[in-house]
């Protein structure tokens, strides 16, 4: 049976490497292919040509430089050169507010607690990129706070429950933070002076 980059290989279809910086150095195999040229199966004696439209995309959370700060443990430095053959890269940053907002309408937020999270989460972003916290909110938490609360009905309980991993001091401040938010202290926030999480 056909591997999944043969299958891709033959198709023309995308082929799809998740976290290529998880895998070990015999990634390095897929070098030819990512060169545009195709791959010889030694057990059957066959050559397989890249069909039109085939494609490679990797994702990868460190750009395939390994993780020094511990986040993404696991991850490893990838060959110099196999790098090299991915002529391109994209960035990902977090969705805009708007954006992010319809994700978490679309899996059954309200509009107010979707207004609320929406802020909580920049704040803490950007403490994060400024070096202030070392935890931060993504967007796939955000939407696992809207399952908790559809399961739970307390906003609190539910931001508590999807932030407990993290350390005691962080996962307080993260909550006295939402607090602030959902009582509408917006003018502590949006000013010069909007580093609650210091308070």
């Amino acid at each position: 049976h056909n591997g999944p980059v043969i299958e891709a290989l033959e198709r023309g279809a995308v082929l799809l490497l998740d976290e290529i910086d998880l895998a070990s150095n015999k990634i390095l195999c897929l070098q030819s292919i990512l060169e545009g040229s195709g791959v010889f199966l030694k057990k059957i004696g066959k050559y397989v040509n890249p069909a039109e439209g085939f494609n490679v995309v990797a994702t990868a959370n460190t750009k395939g430089k390994g993780s020094d700060d511990g986040r993404f443990i696991g991850t490893n430095i990838l060959n110099e050169a196999f790098l090299e053959r991915f002529p391109i890269t994209f960035e990902q940053d977090y969705p805009t507010a708007t954006v992010e907002t319809k994700i978490l309408l679309n899996v059954g937020c309200d509009p107010e607690f979707a207004e609320n999270l929406i802020k909580w989460a920049g704040v803490i972003r950007k403490t994060f990129f400024d070096g202030g916290v070392d935890e931060v909110i993504t967007t796939r938490r955000l939407v696992h706070i809207v399952e908790a609360y559809k399961i739970f009905d307390d906003r609190v309980k539910a931001i508590t429950l999807c932030v407990n991993r993290f350390d005691d001091d962080t996962k307080q401040s993260f909550l006295d933070l939402y607090t602030k938010v959902d009582a509408g202290l917006e003018e502590e926030y949006t000013g010069e002076n909007n580093n609650l999480l210091n308070d």
